[in-house]
């Protein structure tokens, strides 16, 4: 086929054609998709609820804060991760950090 010898109305008429069945393909494909893979998981004795669902993970509690900020209680530490500026700042003034614990 020569596009070059055809007009725009012809072009904007292929286009649609050629649209409208890429689509179709497309829906097609993923329903040829969906049952190839349901029968697959039938084949395991799995339904599609049993492939897709989620692997149950624990709910993790968050971590209580150990220290507080004695020049401000709105400031707490966990004891994990670096240490805050404020934790360093009352370290080097000679605290301990036995001094800060909740």
């Amino acid at each position: 086929m020569e596009l070059s010898n055809l007009n725009l109305a012809d072009l904007q008429a292929l286009r649609n054609s050629v649209q409208a069945e890429i689509s179709r393909r497309e829906t097609e494909e993923k329903a040829n998709a969906k049952k190839q893979i349901l029968e697959l998981a039938k084949s395991y004795g799995l339904n599609l609820d049993d492939v897709l669902s989620k692997a149950t993970t624990a709910i993790r509690k968050p971590v209580e804060a150990k220290y507080k900020n004695p020049n401000d209680e709105s400031q707490t530490w966990t004891g994990r991760g670096r240490k805050p500026a404020w934790v360093q700042a009352q370290l080097d003034e000679g605290f301990s950090i036995e001094d800060l614990a909740i």
